[in-house]
């Protein structure tokens, strides 16, 4: 008897320790996250931004920039600004498609293209080679073609239209927001899903479509909606991309801006929903979050929330769901000058564990929790 109660102590020390020690580490992580880099930007962004993305391999940052109608270029190796690429109208989305054509030689650095949704309501394609746009694609609508995302199986884009209903006092004009597919080789649209379900009206106005993500066990798009007739509180709609079809619908708790794809088939929502797959239900909600878009690290294995009260960006351990911490990259001034530091995007390189924020009248902030020495210049 007493051997057992010994071996239960030193068991439950053991756990105690395991517990401390992991505790210990992510204490650790939170107190190293710093700042490492400024990189300046023309412009300095001053005339706003939307969407950013990171190549891993190719160690490149990607930014839709607004006020220069351009999208800027970033050496996420060695952290500097390379070159803008100009846009015929201001971009929104952007997403990285590596070497979609046979024929294009497969060189990391340069090879591949930028889809880029836009203001005009088209689809402008990069060619990163030759460091500019190679054609366009329109949406047929007349709102801006918003954020997107790329299915590598069906070689398939899907693009929110997110503005096509305008609405004045309580009168609401136009059509009613869709999602198009765009075959990438082919370059031609396949085909449209309307969304006349989507609220609008006073007070409920412009609640339109977000960030859409790919899942390759499913083979399906996840489209984040914040509000709908049926789900006021917003949903998840998964989307078939072979069928052009709505498959599922995934009501949600907190009208979802952002949405990102994490280990175990779970899809987090920018408001702090996280939601099963399999079952297409919520499992719990994070507090202390909020963001445009979002973006998750599998280097790290956490979720980057941006722009929360529009200077924060809260950072989640995808593993349980908790709060890391939350990253403080601007600030507002209610009585300018000098102009409010604000941020709604973010992204990260996998390799090199590297935080990429935009933040208005600044240039792009670079966090790490990670040792760095070369190159820092916060």
């Amino acid at each position: 008897m007493k051997q057992d109660k010994r071996l239960s102590t030193l068991l439950v020390g053991l756990a105690s320790a395991a517990v401390l020690a992991a505790t210990y580490v992510e204490l650790r992580a939170v107190a190293a996250y710093r700042q490492v880099a400024t990189i300046q930007i023309p412009g300095n962004l001053a005339g706003g931004f939307d969407i950013s993305w990171v190549d891993a391999v190719a160690g490149r940052y990607y930014l839709a920039d607004r006020g220069t109608k351009s999208i800027d270029v970033i050496d996420t190796k060695h952290l500097k600004f390379l070159y803008a690429i100009p846009l015929a109208a201001a971009g929104n989305g952007v997403v990285a498609i590596p070497n979609p054509h046979d024929d294009v030689v497969n060189d990391p650095e340069t090879a591949g293209e930028l889809w880029v949704g836009d203001s005009a309501s088209n689809v402008e394609i990069i060619d990163l080679k030759a460091q500019s746009v190679v054609t366009a694609i329109s949406t047929g609508g007349v709102g801006r073609a918003d954020e997107l995302a790329y299915d590598p199986l069906d070689h398939i884009v899907l693009i929110a239209n997110d503005r096509e209903t305008t609405c004045v006092m309580g009168v609401c004009t136009g059509g009613p927001p869709f999602v198009t597919f765009i075959d990438v080789e082919a370059r031609i649209v396949l085909g449209t899903i309307f969304y006349p379900q989507v609220v609008f009206g006073d007070p409920l106005s412009n609640h339109g479509l977000e960030q859409p993500v790919w899942n390759p066990k499913t083979a399906m798009f996840y489209l984040a909606v914040p509000a709908t007739s049926d789900n006021p509180m917003g949903e998840i709609d998964e989307i078939d991309p072979a069928g052009q079809q709505i498959a599922r619908v995934f009501p949600t708790t907190c009208s979802p801006a952002g949405l990102a794809l994490v280990p175990r088939q779970r899809l987090v929502t920018s408001c702090g929903d996280v939601i099963g797959v399999a079952a297409g239900d919520v499992l719990t909600t994070v507090a202390g979050v909020g963001a445009d878009e979002i973006w998750y690290n599998p280097g790290e294995e956490r979720v980057y929330f941006g722009g929360f009260q529009a200077t924060k960006v809260p950072i989640v351990n995808a593993g349980n769901n908790q709060l890391v911490t939350t990253l403080v990259v601007g600030q507002i001034n209610l009585t300018p000058p000098p102009p409010s530091q604000t941020t709604h995007s973010v992204a990260a390189d996998s390799e090199n564990n590297l935080i990429f924020v935009p933040v208005s009248n600044a240039g792009v902030k670079v966090y790490t929790d990670r040792r760095r020495s070369v190159g820092e210049n916060p």
